[in-house]
C-alpha cells in the first residue's frame, strides 16, 4: 500500500463454514482441546448473537503459527510452532497500537539474535473496523525525488501531507514515521525511537571503498499492512516478522531501479564496462552488493538467511502446499 486512504472497510457477519473449518484443523491439532462438536455449538451461537465470535489465546497462536508457515514468508530453519504470538487483541487506539508496535521492533530485534514474532491488535468486526498501519514494513526509508528509496515515495508524499516533516537536510536513509488508523480516525503518524531501530551499516570483504558509499538497512523486516485472517475473522494490524534474506536487501532494495538505483554507482567504482548489457554489468555489480550486504550481517551478528537456502525451502513448501481455502492466512490488503 502506497498511499493513505481516509475510509474504513466494515466486514459483515462471519462466516459458520469458515470457522468451522479452522476450528476443526485446530482441535485435529489439539486433541487436548476436547471435542470439537462442543467448542462448534458455542462459536455458532456467538455468531448468531454477534456476528462473529473471538477466539480463544490458543486458537489464535495456532492460526497466526500457521498462517505464517503457509504464507511463504516463514524462512528456512524456523521453527514455526515456536513462534511468539502476542495477544493484544483488547488494543484499538492508535497511540497504543504505535507503543506496541515500537515493542515489537524492541523484543523482535532481540540484541541482532531476530526473534519471530507476530503482535495480534484488535479484529474487524461487523459494527466496527479494527485498527490498521499504513506501512509497508515498521522501519522503511523515505522516498524523494532525489533520494532515498523510491519505492516509499507517493507514501512519503503522503506521510507529508499529515504534517511529517523530513529532516534537514535529508538524506537516502530518513526513517518514515508509523502511519496507524483506528475505526473513523484520520490516519496519524507516530516517530520511531532512535534507540529501537537497529541497522546495519553495510561493508564489503574485498572492497575498502565500499563502506565510503553510506549505505545502511534495518536489522529486521516487520511486516505491517498485511491483514492475518484465522477462521472467518480479519485482523487488520498483525506486524510479524522472521528474518531478512540477503537478496531482499541486496537485489530487491539496493540494485532495483525503482528502490535505490545502487548498479551504477558501484558498477562505476569496480570500473565496470557499463556501455552494453553484454557485459553482464549488472549481474556483477548485484552479486557485489549481496556480497556486502551478507557480510555486514554476520559481522555485526545479525541474524539473515541466503537465498540458495531460502529456494530449498521454498521449494518443498510449495511442494506441500494444499488448496488452502479458508485456512489461516496473511494475505494483502483488501482493493479499495
Amino acid at each position: 500500500m502506497t498511499a493513505l486512504y481516509n475510509e474504513t472497510i466494515t466486514g459483515g457477519p462471519v462466516a459458520f463454514a469458515a470457522a468451522e473449518d479452522f476450528l476443526r484443523m485446530f482441535h485435529d491439532a489439539h486433541p487436548e482441546a476436547g471435542a470439537v462438536r462442543h467448542r462448534l455449538a458455542e462459536v455458532r451461537a456467538e455468531i448468531a448473537e454477534t456476528g462473529t465470535y473471538r477466539h480463544t489465546n490458543e486458537e489464535l497462536c495456532y492460526g497466526a503459527r500457521v498462517a505464517l508457515r503457509d504464507s511463504g514468508w516463514c524462512t528456512s530453519g524456523l521453527p514455526w510452532r515456536r513462534l511468539k504470538v502476542r495477544d493484544l487483541r483488547g488494543i484499538h487506539k492508535a497511540q497504543a497500537v504505535a507503543a506496541q508496535c515500537i515493542e515489537h521492533l524492541r523484543l523482535a530485534t532481540n540484541g541482532g539474535r531476530i526473534q519471530p514474532l507476530v503482535t495480534v491488535f484488535a479484529p474487524d468486526r461487523p459494527d466496527s473496523p479494527g485498527p490498521r498501519i499504513w506501512n509497508a514494513q515498521l522501519v522503511s526509508y523515505a522516498g524523494y525525488q532525489e533520494m532515498g528509496d523510491a519505492r516509499n515515495i507517493e507514501f512519503t508524499e503522503s506521510v507529508e501531507g499529515l504534517g511529517w516533516q523530513p529532516p534537514v537536510p535529508r538524506t537516502a536513509f530518513d526513517h518514515l514515521p508509523l502511519v496507524v488508523s483506528t475505526g473513523t480516525q484520520d490516519p496519524q503518524p507516530f516517530k520511531l525511537p532512535r534507540d529501537v531501530v537497529e541497522e546495519v551499516a553495510l561493508t564489503h570483504p574485498d572492497l575498502p571503498w565500499f563502506a565510503d558509499l553510506g549505505l545502511r538497512w534495518p536489522a529486521v523486516p516487520v511486516i505491517t499492512n498485511m491483514r492475518l485472517c484465522i477462521g472467518g475473522i480479519d485482523y487488520p494490524a498483525a506486524p510479524f516478522n522472521t528474518w531478512f534474506v540477503g537478496t531482499d536487501i541486496g537485489t530487491r532494495g539496493l540494485a532495483d531501479e525503482s528502490a535505490y538505483a545502487m548498479l551504477r554507482p558501484v558498477a562505476d567504482h569496480l570500473g565496470l564496462d557499463t556501455s552494453t548489457d553484454r557485459t553482464l554489468w549488472r549481474d556483477r555489480a548485484t552479486l557485489e552488493l549481496n556480497r556486502a550486504v551478507l557480510h555486514s550481517f554476520d559481522t555485526a551478528r545479525v541474524t539473515i538467511t541466503d537465498h540458495y537456502a531460502e529456494t530449498q525451502h521454498r521449494l518443498a513448501w510449495i511442494r506441500s502446499r494444499r488448496n488452502r481455502g479458508d485456512r489461516p492466512a496473511f494475505r494483502p490488503p483488501r482493493a479499495r
